[in-house]
């Protein structure tokens, strides 16, 4: 029991890792009914964008301090080109398609941005280092880096951020309206497509945000790094409940903790020993995530948005 605390800290900084990313499926979700599979190899083009600015772009010896906040626009322009991009050219031309449609094509747009990274990314197909922060802290048994401190910091002040723009801005109580009934929005004067493409612009922010966070915190990078924390998003966004952006932060957390918890401690269970550890970390998720679904399918905080055929 010692070492609760830490797993607990542990766990609350993925999990706001994941609710960073999962924001972005649900407020997509919340307004145009899609699911953006390709959301994960966003947040994966944003960990590139901030590693070109880092080597290629600042001079060598540049102050790590100085270098994050430029890196963190580098991988958030990149994240939010790419994600406006999909919603411009992939997605907007099948709008009133079948449902079956942009799914298939969120699928094909994820394994066409991996490929175009492994191929025209300078060691892409390795991993690649990330430069840290270094430096860690002791508050009694828990042990934080400055890489989660900054984890922490980002995902209070975007979260923040993110919902006085929501409830105060003028474009954020349109994103409201949209979400609710994007045909009537329309009627009045509210441009549509244009609150579209900033659903997609903010979630991709938000990607590049925890994709530099990520960087840092586990010192590498590689081309396929979206697909699972892709997933893992998704899981936190479908826990929190689809379409509800606090929703999307709550299923983070509690699915960081959870599977942190359950790699500490299920191998301590007699007869279990076998089920703990690291490499079952994932498979514990995902029974969590069949949990919620079976015992509360509308997730953690209900579903925001009605079901529009």
């Amino acid at each position: 029991m010692h070492t609760l605390p830490q797993q607990l800290a542990n766990g609350l900084l993925l999990g706001s890792m994941y609710g960073l990313i999962a924001i972005g499926y649900t407020m997509v979700y919340g307004i145009v009914q899609l699911i953006n599979f390709a959301h994960g190899e966003i947040f994966m083009t944003g960990a590139f964008g901030a590693l070109t600015v880092y080597f290629y772009i600042l001079p060598a010896g540049t102050s790590m301090w100085a270098a994050v906040p430029l890196m963190l626009i580098g991988g958030g322009i990149v994240s939010v080109l790419v994600a406006v991009g999909a919603e411009r050219f992939a997605y907007r031309p099948l709008r009133q398609a079948p449902r079956l449609a942009p799914l298939i094509t969120a699928i094909g747009l994820s394994l066409t941005l991996q490929e175009l990274v492994r191929n025209f990314y300078p060691g892409a197909d390795k991993s690649r280092s990330f430069p840290s922060l270094g430096g860690t802290h002791s508050f009694g048994s828990v042990d934080i880096t400055d890489a989660d401190i900054f984890l922490v910091c980002a995902a209070i002040v975007c979260m923040s951020s993110l919902a006085w723009f929501v409830r105060k801005s003028r474009t954020g109580r349109a994103m409201q309206a949209t979400a609710q009934d994007p045909d009537t929005a329309q009627l009045m004067g509210i441009d549509t497509n244009r609150i579209i493409v900033v659903a997609f612009a903010i979630g991709g922010f938000f990607a590049a945000v925890a994709a530099v966070s990520y960087g840092l915190k586990y010192g590498n990078i590689d081309y396929r790094m979206g697909f699972l924390m892709g997933l893992k998003a998704f899981t936190a966004a479908v826990m929190g409940g689809i379409g509800n952006i606090y929703g999307a932060m709550l299923g983070g957390l509690v699915l960081g903790v959870a599977e942190t918890m359950a790699s500490a401690y299920i191998s301590h269970i007699p007869g279990m020993q076998q089920l703990g550890g690291q490499s079952w970390a994932n498979v514990w998720a995902f029974v969590l995530l069949i949990l919620v679904l079976l015992f509360r399918p509308q997730g953690l905080l209900g579903e925001r948005v009605a079901d529009r055929a």
